[in-house]
């Protein structure tokens, strides 16, 4: 056993979402409408952000980030998915399924730490206004963004890196519909235990670190707007975060479902319906959320349109 390496497996096949046959045209006719959907609302939020001078501001700085990373995490995943509606095997060669769990973890990591930056600039932006563009200043802002890719880079390397180091010998099939490090330790046929601790560890710092940071800049946030004493204040304080609050929970409670379980009770059908929440809805529902919500995106789109009917 100790002489076999990962070579004796060059490709795996993904079982996808469902094995019912009925629901497969249903199914693909729904994802590609969101992967539509997605990329036309991330792309719109970059092109429109980048194009509007007004919103060349720290909040929308992050917003722009945020859409990047979301347009990325939806394509490292959907398209791949997608085909497996229509084929009766979905295969994925060794290396490309590599890619692909590197690119997730980055971009998943990204994002965690991309939502707390988001809450730490909206708690300056109430909480301390008056030192807000010295706090968070372009270069702070840079800064930040940084440390947000950095820890996409260094989790998407240690968890590829120890994957690589694991023996799957004749075990080819991933009950899943994406290639991530806990379906794909399932087939290991080598002891996977420090992989475990390293996905335990990291979902911890991940989620919990981002989490707390969260909730810490919230609670100021609450208290410094339960402090203002005109209502149109409070309305556009609260109007400013709700949005934020609403991405925050769906995309790490799901987050959270999967990979903060034990696995003597976590079951990878219900991980399978948790995955597709933050891996393809929340992607899709973050412009709508930002957009709805915020009267200077709406703004800057209708001056965008009317641009556009005059030309």
């Amino acid at each position: 056993m100790t002489g076999r390496n990962h070579s004796t497996v060059n490709e795996f096949i993904l079982i996808g979402l469902t094995k019912k046959p009925e629901l497969q045209l249903p199914l693909f006719l729904f994802f590609i409408g969101v992967y539509m959907f997605t990329v036309v609302g991330n792309l719109g939020m970059i092109l429109l952000i980048g194009l509007s001078s007004h919103l060349h501001t720290p909040m929308y700085y992050f917003l722009s980030s945020l859409s990047f990373i979301d347009l990325c995490q939806s394509t490292v995943i959907t398209p791949k998915m997608l085909v497996n509606f229509v084929v009766q095997k979905n295969i994925i060669s060794y290396p490309e399924c590599m890619t692909q769990l590197y690119f997730f973890a980055a971009f998943a990591i990204a994002e965690c730490h991309m939502l707390g930056a988001m809450a730490y600039d909206c708690y300056v932006a109430i909480c301390s206004p008056l030192i807000y563009n010295v706090t968070m200043s372009y270069q702070a802002c840079s800064w930040l963004l940084v440390g947000v890719y950095s820890m996409g880079l260094i989790g998407a390397t240690a968890h590829t890196v120890c994957m690589l180091r694991v023996l799957f010998c004749n075990a080819d099939i991933i009950n899943h519909y994406f290639c991530d490090v806990l379906p794909l330790l399932e087939l290991s046929c080598s002891s996977t235990f420090v992989n475990e601790v390293l996905v335990l560890c990291f979902s911890a710092f991940n989620i919990l670190v981002p989490t707390l940071t969260i909730l810490s800049s919230y609670i100021f946030i609450i208290a410094s707007i339960l402090r203002i004493r005109s209502t149109e204040g409070r309305a556009k304080a609260f109007s400013t975060c709700s949005s934020h609050i609403s991405a925050v929970a769906l995309f790490f409670d799901s987050a959270a479902f999967m990979y903060l379980q034990p696995s003597s009770v976590s079951s990878m059908d219900q991980g399978k319906v948790s995955s597709v929440f933050y891996t393809i809805i929340v992607p899709m529902l973050n412009p709508v959320i930002y957009s709805l919500r915020n009267k200077d995106v709406k703004l800057a789109l209708n001056k965008f349109l009317e641009k556009r009917s005059v030309l």
